[in-house]
């Protein structure tokens, strides 16, 4: 990676067409992005990541999810900058941080102007507004005792970061020497780019390649054992072969999918906390339970040693420890003792042993089955959010908060209207096949959006999606692409030969009392698929 300053620069004229535009809304995307929506004559979607690894500021064409709570820094940033006009987007020299000025109004209409600091420094990266030198609020806060140099708190006078000493600007200058440590001499020089330009001059003279990096309007990529590299020129250094995007467009491609993976982290970690949790408590259960099981099968056995003790009354007193007998076929059998408890104290304390164990057997099996079953929802979550988008995770989180398992991370508000989960829809040739990834939309897609003559599909014998084509009469490839699908976001997807179960919907019933999800079949075939992940792939 390689968002230096240089490549800020080339970045910032991406986002010159937003001055004069208005701030129509802000979002909180997660705990480090926020997404402004800009509107005039063409609307714009300005996202800004203070991520510590995925610091950066583009704009951007994709649908990302938002937080319906925003925080108190989204709160503030609404009141100052929403409805307000971009009028300038500045870069401070070549360094890693730049300024956007909004002319915005007060409650009562007042023209007043505020600055919207974006520091794109790593583990430094930060969004702090601003008015009148002081700050307002940031998105992550720095308090006095943690820095000597600045302080980032409501209240506090703001201090520009200090610009880099002693360094030149490289568009200022015409040539350098190929000997020099480019990084330490010029502002806004990484690594990389320092790499780059010293290989090039070989062939080519400073100036040419200056021209050719002011003139960029293009992100290069450059991946090498799955590490990927990039910058506004091509990476001969490292290799031949480039992948060329739109700058924004490429920003998008690089950090959509790890940034979606960090949101999914911030909302599930506790959840995979609390799912490993309750698959080891449960384990457990059904270990002791499958113990106390054999013993109660054993039940029997105290039933005799009471048969025996009432019959040998005269053998037993109190304080023994044990007795030795012979039974009624003459063979010895040692039985334990309670030394407090005399020959008859004994042999009714086994007795009352048989009684509760005869009559435990049906409620240790019941609570085996109900344990097990409670394992398998819990290690089916598991899967769910291992393979989860971020709309997916956070319906696998609502139905926990649903069934009280967890408790919901901050206050519900109440929507418009109920929104639809988030299932895959998709069309295969001339037909429509929805995708169930997690519990909610299992049920949502099989008792809700589908006809009773339509199709499902599911993995047998195991956890997996709910997979529905829209037919009541599929031929032979629909049926073996939904099976595919259906084994393919099941945890059977890389074994062979799969059995997949498939009958219309009108033939299932769901279990009364049961968790989400749940149904019963009444009639159903079954084929077995391999899955062919280049063709599912190509529909996904």
């Amino acid at each position: 990676m390689a968002f230096d300053g240089v490549f800020l620069h080339q970045v910032v004229k991406q986002l010159q067409p937003l001055i004069g535009k208005r701030i129509n809304k802000i979002y909180l995307i997660s705990d480090t992005e926020i997404l402004f929506i800009i509107k005039g004559y063409q609307s714009f979607q300005l996202i800004i990541s203070a991520h510590s690894v995925y610091n950066r500021i583009h704009l951007t064409d994709r649908s990302y999810p938002t937080r319906l709570s925003p925080s108190n820094f989204i709160i503030l940033l609404r009141k100052y900058a929403e409805g307000g006009i971009i009028r300038s987007i500045t870069q401070a020299g070549l360094d890693r941080y730049l300024t956007i000025e909004v002319d915005s109004k007060d409650k009562i209409g007042d023209k007043m102007n505020v600055e919207i600091y974006v520091e794109l420094m790593g583990k430094y990266a930060n969004v702090i507004l601003v008015k009148d030198n002081k700050i307002i609020d940031a998105l992550k806060h720095i308090p006095p005792f943690e820095n000597t140099i600045r302080t980032i708190q409501p209240g506090a006078r703001f201090i520009v970061t200090a610009p880099q000493k002693n360094k030149l600007n490289p568009f200022e200058i015409d040539d350098v020497d190929i000997e020099d440590n480019l990084t330490k001499k010029l502002v806004g020089f990484s690594p990389l780019l320092s790499n780059e330009v010293s290989y090039r001059m070989q062939s080519q003279s400073y100036h040419q390649i200056m021209q050719e990096i002011k003139e960029s309007t293009s992100l290069y990529l450059t991946t090498i054992n799955e590490e990927e590299y990039f910058h506004c020129i091509a990476l001969t250094h490292l290799s031949d072969e480039h992948q060329r995007f739109d700058i924004c467009e490429g920003l998008d491609y690089l950090y959509f999918k790890k940034e979606e993976r960090e949101r999914i982290r911030q909302i599930t970690g506790d959840v995979f906390k609390f799912t490993r949790r309750e698959i080891n408590k449960l384990t457990k259960k059904i270990d002791n339970l499958l113990i106390s099981l054999e013993e109660a099968l054993d039940c029997d056995k105290y039933r005799h040693y009471g048969d025996l003790i009432f019959a040998n009354l005269d053998k037993i007193k109190k304080g023994m420890k044990s007795v030795t007998l012979a039974d009624f076929e003459d063979n010895l059998i040692t039985i334990p003792l309670d030394e407090k408890l005399d020959g008859k104290g004994n042999g009714k304390k086994h007795f009352n042993k048989y009684r509760k164990l005869s009559t435990g057997q049906k409620y240790i099996n019941e609570q085996i089955e109900l344990t097990r079953e409670n394992l398998e929802y819990f290690q089916l979550i598991q899967q769910q959010l291992e393979r989860a988008d971020f709309n997916t995770a956070a319906e696998i989180r609502q139905e926990l908060e649903n069934n009280n398992y967890l408790k919901p991370k901050t206050r519900r508000q109440r929507t418009k209207k109920p929104v639809e989960p988030n299932y895959t829809r998709l069309q295969y040739k001339d037909k429509i096949i929805l995708i169930g990834k997690n519990n909610i939309q299992n049920e949502f897609i099989t008792f809700k959006k589908s006809n009773r003559f339509d199709y499902w599909f599911h993995v047998r014998d195991g956890s997996g999606a709910h997979v529905i084509i829209n037919t009541a009469n599929p031929n032979e490839d629909e049926i073996r692409f939904c099976a595919m699908l259906a084994a393919y976001f099941s945890k059977n997807r890389h074994s062979s030969s799969i059995p997949v179960n498939y009958t219309l919907i009108k033939n299932l019933k769901k279990i009364p009392n049961s968790k989400i999800g749940k149904l019963i079949l009444k009639e159903y075939k079954t084929i077995y698929i391999n899955v062919d992940e280049e063709k599912i792939n190509a529909y996904l």
